[in-house]
């Protein structure tokens, strides 16, 4: 009896384990990652994670260096401020307010910008262009100071630093759903939904939405770490976040005057958004790489 060879064929890999094997392909963005997941977790459990309070004061404790450092002190691992309150535990909880207004700008602008993008493109005409021409205008005003006339009009907190960055950021949602929904709309899916009598909010929100989402992820992570500098500027001008919030930006606002006397004082909240940034944009560059097949390495 002849024996009979029986070979095996590996199982075609899942959208999800391509995705992985693409993305893990870019170790920047792998890195980026596993930065991002570590100030993610510090941001949510700041309240255990942070040695003190990020308002708590400590008398005679002002302006400490690094526990390292000459006059350091092993209390206060990265020293403390000009107030006493100790930095590594405001720096925790700056984190917080950071992702909190990244996360927050960008949720408002990709839904709103869903939802005038694909109203721009499925109804055209004038609701079309008088759309296009509002977002060419906020797109013509230098980013920081269309935020600036935003803040100085409702007034510098928190929630309409979040509003204006939302506002200054939205022109590039709104232009990119559009974009997508007109690309889709001679395909052939368009045309037999129509065919099927696919009412006209099923067909933009559940027929044409999901075929536009892959650059939009891509702009949405990106927009994030946009959204954490712009807010760190309002922070740093005084329009932001307001004293004792830990916001880094203000942080540096409040620490600039000792910036030859006491540097790590400045340095360390600059280097907090510097790394936040940094590794936001490398996972957002992994992101779009292994979204896009054009893009991934072969």
């Amino acid at each position: 009896m002849a024996a009979e060879t029986v070979t095996h064929q590996a199982a075609p890999a899942g959208p999800l384990s391509a995705f992985w094997n693409a993305f893990s392909q870019n170790r920047g963005a792998v890195g980026g990652l596993v930065i991002l997941l570590i100030i993610i977790f510090l941001a949510i459990f700041a309240d255990w994670v942070a040695p003190y309070s990020a308002t708590e004061q400590f008398r005679g404790m002002t302006k400490l260096p690094p526990y390292w450092a000459q006059g350091g002190d092993p209390r206060f691992w990265l020293g403390t401020d000009a107030l006493g309150r100790d930095m590594i535990s405001r720096l925790i909880y700056g984190a917080r307010i950071s992702l909190f207004i990244g996360l927050s700008v960008m949720t408002v602008s990709v839904i709103v910008g869903i939802v005038l993008g694909l109203l721009a493109a499925f109804v055209g005409g004038a609701v079309d262009s008088i759309l296009m021409r509002i977002m060419d205008l906020i797109m013509s005003i230098p980013s920081l100071v269309l935020a600036i006339l935003v803040v100085s009009i409702l007034g510098p907190s928190l929630t309409n630093t979040i509003v204006a960055v939302s506002v200054v950021y939205l022109p590039n949602y709104v232009r990119l759903v559009r974009g997508s929904a007109l690309a889709e709309f001679g395909k052939d899916y368009i045309i037999a939904a129509k065919v099927a009598g696919v009412g006209p909010i099923r067909l933009m929100f559940v027929t044409v939405l999901p075929n536009c989402l892959a650059p939009l992820i891509v702009q949405a992570a990106l927009g994030v770490s946009n959204a954490i500098l712009e807010a760190a500027a309002l922070g740093f001008l005084g329009l932001g976040a307001q004293p004792p919030t830990p916001e880094w930006g203000a942080m540096l606002a409040d620490a600039r005057e000792f910036i030859r006397s006491n540097p790590w004082i400045v340095t360390l909240p600059g280097l907090a958004i510097l790394v936040s940034v940094v590794s936001i944009n490398l996972f957002g560059d992994g992101l779009r790489d292994a979204l896009d097949p054009k893009l991934r390495r072969s």
